[in-house]
């Protein structure tokens, strides 16, 4: 399959948190796939910050809420940061440009593309070995990403402060028949994403929505 995609079969991933990895196609972030990555943007930190760490650079399209004080508490580098966050009605223009010149790109669509637009920009992120990171649905993705089952620490009954987040991390892929899945904590009280081994207590169920 990955010969018929064009893709360099001994590409090797790019650095991926182990706890998302062990989730993975793969075992990480293949140069050159796209991903479809739910809303959370604590996920998108979590994916962007071992790419950036290690020198990579990252570009993030169409996300105007993207904080940068918060992206460099969960791990993402700044100085590999390229920011977008208001690219107009060409954004898949500006996608496809970025991934020109940079190795992760990151963009939240503000409306849907043409089949063949999406299938000329996967062709270049084959062709450059780019990662594709997308917030909703894409079609040719190599997995689908998301978080569930949120549960805050830290609240008590009218008091406290939000310390960290335990969820589940669901992975699906055409690559294996039933989807991967495993609880982390996202972002822990140190800000970044960690593997949840034990319950988180005491807890207290927000909607996803209003966490971001």
């Amino acid at each position: 399959m990955a010969r018929i995609e064009g893709r360099k079969l001994d590409a090797p991933p790019l650095p991926t948190h182990p706890a998302l990895a062990d989730l993975l196609p793969g075992g990480g972030l293949r140069p050159g796939a796209s991903y479809s990555i739910g809303g959370s943007t604590s996920l998108l930190f979590a994916l962007l910050a071992q790419p950036s760490q290690t020198g990579s650079w990252c570009g993030v399209v169409g996300v105007p809420g993207f904080g940068a004080e918060a992206a460099e508490k969960a791990g993402v580098d700044l100085s590999h940061l390229v920011l977008i966050p208001e690219p107009g009605p060409r954004w898949l223009a500006v996608t496809a440009t970025i991934a020109d010149v940079l190795p992760v790109v990151a963009v939240r669509p503000s409306a849907r593309a043409k089949d063949a637009d999406i299938s000329r920009l996967a062709a270049r992120m084959r062709e450059r070995g780019v990662v594709l990171l997308v917030q909703g649905p894409w079609p040719q993705t190599e997995a689908m990403i998301d978080v569930t089952d949120a549960r805050w620490s830290g609240l008590g009954d009218g008091y406290g402060l939000l310390e960290g987040r335990e969820l589940t991390v669901t992975v699906s892929s055409r690559r294996f028949p039933v989807p991967r899945s495993s609880r982390m904590l996202l972002p822990a009280p140190t800000g970044g994403l960690v593997p949840a081994q034990a319950p988180v207590a005491p807890v207290v169920d927000l909607p996803m929505r209003a966490v971001g």
